[in-house]
């Protein structure tokens, strides 16, 4: 973790965002992070859908009791 200069811990993804921000106004890096993202996004969905028509209703089934015990778990 980086540290300031009175010994304080700075978050490194402030620092991060910060070149990355230098660099896009000095033209080293114009490329767009969020294109990739909802590209990532859309492609996640495509698996969704995939995994849902293949999958039985009963396994659906079994899949969110699972999910909603492990969501409403009392410690």
């Amino acid at each position: 973790m980086p540290k300031g200069p009175k010994g304080e811990k700075r978050p490194a993804d402030v620092i991060g965002n910060a070149i990355k921000i230098a660099r896009m106004a000095t033209g080293e890096d114009p490329k767009d992070d969020e294109s990739l993202s909802s590209a990532a996004a859309e492609m996640g969905r495509k698996g969704g859908k995939a995994r849902a028509s293949k999958l039985t209703p009963e396994k659906r089934a079994e899949i969110a009791k699972k999910a909603a015990q492990k969501r409403w778990k009392k410690d």
